[in-house]
């Protein structure tokens, strides 16, 4: 395989704690290319793997929306090669940087249609999808380093559900994903900005609402056996700041499979609901899970459903990523709206 001159090399390891990048010589500026090389060899540890970048990433595919919307925020459009597994529309503020990127595929792509790419830097979301396209040791055998989310290094992986959590996700591990991934790319004052911006926004809305008195569920996909929010995930997020219940926070899995009998059971104030557009289960959109909880004879006389309250939220919303804020305001809006908070 033809590879860029830019490709990262795996020596230059250091001994760093989790999640800390570092230069192997100099310091990172802003600027980009031949200028900037000198801040460089860097190194991070990310999830017990030592990587090194020889230089600022000019050729990155983005296994998961959630990384690729981090990147365009922090304005790295024109170093992005390929994008893959989308659950949702782009963010309307990043329509034209991601209009010129190429997308590899909606779900996960092949092995080979990344590598086409010729990428100096692979980044995802989450484990099972760089088991889907083949593995982090394939991508480091070709001399491409791989960066996996941290807030999916923090859980357990193994078993259904998406994996398990022993402590609850925090916001503070979003950001330091931001603040690496700037790092990285020689971008430091714009994933400082963006961290503030979305600290600023996390703190309005939540500063001033106590849903103490309100129970929530979140149901993400699958009516057969629906994939519900367990405690400690990005829903885990949403509704510790603004102080409401989840009625499945018993369970520490990320997205555990509950039958409807059950649900009905925890009959909660609220349902929050994922409004996908990928198709890869049943009841992806909105409206199909409406439709059914309304028809279906377990779940039609449940309090949110004859109150009509459903929230609307993006799968990435529902993941970790930087549009668990949006969730936050959603949310609290929407209890609002309903009357249920002041």
């Amino acid at each position: 395989m033809k590879r860029s001159s830019r490709v990262l090399s795996l020596t230059c390891l250091l001994p760093l704690g989790l999640g800390v990048l570092t230069a192997c010589g100099g310091s990172g500026s802003e600027t980009s290319g031949q200028d900037s090389a000198a801040g460089y060899p860097r190194t991070i540890e990310n999830c017990g793997r030592e990587i090194t970048v020889e230089a600022p990433p000019e050729r990155t595919v983005s296994l998961n929306q959630g990384s690729t919307e981090i990147l365009l925020s922090l304005g790295l459009a024109d170093r992005m090669v390929g994008t893959a597994t989308w659950t949702d529309p782009i963010l309307k503020g990043l329509r034209e940087a991601n209009s010129k990127v190429p997308r590899l595929a909606d779900n996960a792509p092949s092995y080979e249609r990344v590598l086409a790419e010729e990428p100096d830097f692979v980044s995802a979301s989450f484990e099972s999808t760089f088991q889907e396209v083949s593995s982090r040791d394939d991508f480091a055998k070709m001399g491409v380093p791989t960066y996996l989310s941290p807030a999916d290094c923090v859980k357990n992986n193994e078993g259904d559900g998406d994996g398990a959590r022993s402590e609850p996700l925090e916001m503070s591990t979003i950001y330091r994903e931001i603040e690496e991934l700037a790092r990285v790319f020689d971008v430091e004052k714009r994933g400082d900005e963006l961290v503030e911006e979305l600290r600023g926004r996390l703190d309005e809305a939540s500063s001033d609402i106590d849903a103490s008195g309100v129970s929530m569920l979140y149901w993400f996909a699958n009516k057969e056996s629906p994939y519900m929010a367990g405690c400690c995930g990005a829903p885990g997020i949403i509704t510790e700041e603004i102080g409401a219940k989840n009625v499945f926070d018993d369970t520490k899995k990320e997205w555990p499979q509950i039958n409807w009998e059950t649900v009905a059971q925890r009959d909660p104030d609220v349902l929050v609901i994922g409004d996908l557009t990928r198709e890869s289960q049943t009841a992806e959109e909105a409206a199909q899970k409406i439709e059914f909880l309304e028809n279906n004879p377990v779940t039609k006389h449940m309090e949110a459903v004859r109150n009509d309250r459903y929230i609307r939220l993006s799968g990435a919303a529902m993941n970790p990523s930087i549009r668990t804020v949006n969730g936050v305001e959603r949310v609290a809006a929407k209890l609002r709206e309903f009357g249920l908070v002041e």
